[in-house]
């Protein structure tokens, strides 16, 4: 069982907060204002002169917002969603780089819609400037994406780094970064604002630092530690380096040491867009374009509030029968896998996802793994039988691992490849836990049905020779 460095008054704080806590991203919703544009450090996985609408990953947006563009969505986006509890600023550049815009909006959206909480993400170089009007504008939430601790690691992430006009390169731009970073984090950690560090696993490169990276920041004051895979951006130097991401499995063994070792583990992380809307796992940016905005949206902040106080009330019977569920815990663990789009169910058809849940079961209790990441089977087509081998053979070895596979619906050839791998393919539509419970039973008869086969065949071959 990972260990959980937080006090209850912390967990109290973060409990509608998607990010922070994996109870609440299963029901309220986030919402990124693209307001800052501009960056002052360059790191090797990113190239931010390439945009493109079907991407999902940090720094990427539709369009930049001026604040005032920005107060009025996160108005009309408020009064439309009810469970949208926190308004953040990560980009598409660092909002640190671009202090007047990002501090600007949060404070129009402290005082037009004061129920959300505010949050910010930064790489840290000009943290440290900035605490007073964090403190003042009462942003509780901070992300700083750390990725080594050690200038001989960081040297190969970024090449360059710029302050108050200066360019910094190589071991100097490095040590700088690093510096800032930690300095930031423990001054924000002292005045009881909660840190997440995000580090993006990099094999090769800091895959190995990162056990040390999460002991440091843990030591600093950090409340959660949240790793995720590389992604590589067209065109960046990464990709003409030829680095591939970590396997699942690697991401999965990493995860588990970092929780072995003290530090909260996040493991529900998607990598949002920077102008993201929804549910983790759900990006409706699109369903809220600025122009569909009234002039004035008006926010009924009464029934924002009864909303609300349902969903914690979800939330807290959630907890508590997983607090139940957990002394009957020891059994054997299945692991499943689950195409979802969001809200907490089993809702998504296997050609369409783009990831998958992966869970962990005793029969009793259910725990979330992380998430993995695919390139889509089909792409908007009805019939997912065709010719696209290679794409499924690669889906088929990232979920290897896994005995169940959930899904409201799947063709004959993935089913039947994925059945061949020893990973149980079911439909079924509904909550994810209730589904998982379910389904186990069926995995002891797929497994027998497979052990039959096998003693079988192994019976012909032996005549046959």
């Amino acid at each position: 069982m990972q260990p959980s460095c937080l006090s209850s008054e912390a967990e109290e704080e973060i409990s509608r907060h998607p990010c922070y806590s994996e109870e609440a991203h299963r029901f309220y919703a986030r919402m990124h204002i693209p307001v800052a544009p501009a960056c002052n450090i360059q790191c090797n996985y990113c190239n931010r002169k390439f945009d493109c609408v079907n991407e999902s990953r940090p720094g990427v947006v539709s369009e930049v917002l001026t604040p005032e563009q920005a107060e009025r969505k996160v108005r009309g986006v408020a009064a439309q969603l009810m469970q949208l509890s926190v308004v953040g600023v990560a980009g598409p550049g660092d909002p640190l780089a671009n202090p007047e815009q990002t501090f600007e909006t949060f404070a129009r959206v402290r005082k037009q819609v004061p129920d959300v909480s505010l949050c910010l993400s930064t790489n840290g170089l000009t943290l440290y400037r900035h605490i007073e009007e964090i403190m003042e504008l009462g942003i509780r939430h901070v992300t700083i994406t750390i990725n080594a601790t050690d200038p001989a690691v960081a040297e190969a992430i970024y090449p360059w780094v710029v302050d108050e006009g200066i360019r910094y390169e190589g071991r100097e731009a490095a040590e700088l970064l690093i510096s800032r970073q930690l300095l930031g984090l423990e001054l924000l950690a002292k005045l009881g604002v909660l840190v997440k560090v995000n580090s993006i696993m990099i094999p090769g490169v800091n895959d190995h630092h990162l056990p040390e990276v999460s002991r440091r920041v843990k030591e600093l004051g950090a409340t959660l530690h949240n790793v995720t895979p590389l992604i590589i951006a067209p065109g960046s130097r990464y990709e003409a380096d030829g680095r591939k991401a970590p396997r699942p499995k690697e991401l999965l063994n990493l995860q588990e040491q970092l929780g072995r070792g003290g530090m909260k583990v996040m493991r529900h992380c998607r990598q949002c867009r920077a102008d993201a809307i929804g549910l983790l796992g759900q990006d409706r940016n699109q369903d809220f374009p600025l122009e569909a905005m009234g002039a004035e949206p008006v926010v009924d902040q009464e029934a924002r509030a009864m909303f609300q106080r349902e969903l914690d009330d979800t939330i807290r019977e959630r907890v508590q029968a997983r607090k139940a569920r957990r002394l009957h815990e020891g059994g054997p663990r299945t692991r499943v896998a689950v195409a979802t789009r969001g809200g907490d169910k089993v809702n998504q058809h296997f050609g369409h996802a783009t990831e998958f849940l992966v869970y962990d079961t005793d029969g009793t209790e259910v725990k979330l793994l992380g998430v993995r990441k695919i390139q889509a089977y089909c792409h908007g087509k009805a019939d997912c039988n065709g010719d696209k081998a290679d794409t499924l053979q690669e889906i088929v070895s990232i979920l290897s691992d896994c005995r169940i596979l959930l899904c409201s619906g799947i063709g004959d050839v993935p089913k039947a490849s994925l059945s061949q791998a020893g990973v149980l393919p079911l439909v079924r539509k509904g909550g994810i836990r209730e589904a998982i419970l379910e389904s186990i039973k069926y995995s002891s008869y797929f497994e027998n049905i497979n052990q039959s086969e096998g003693m079988i065949n192994h019976e012909t071959n032996r005549v046959l020779r």
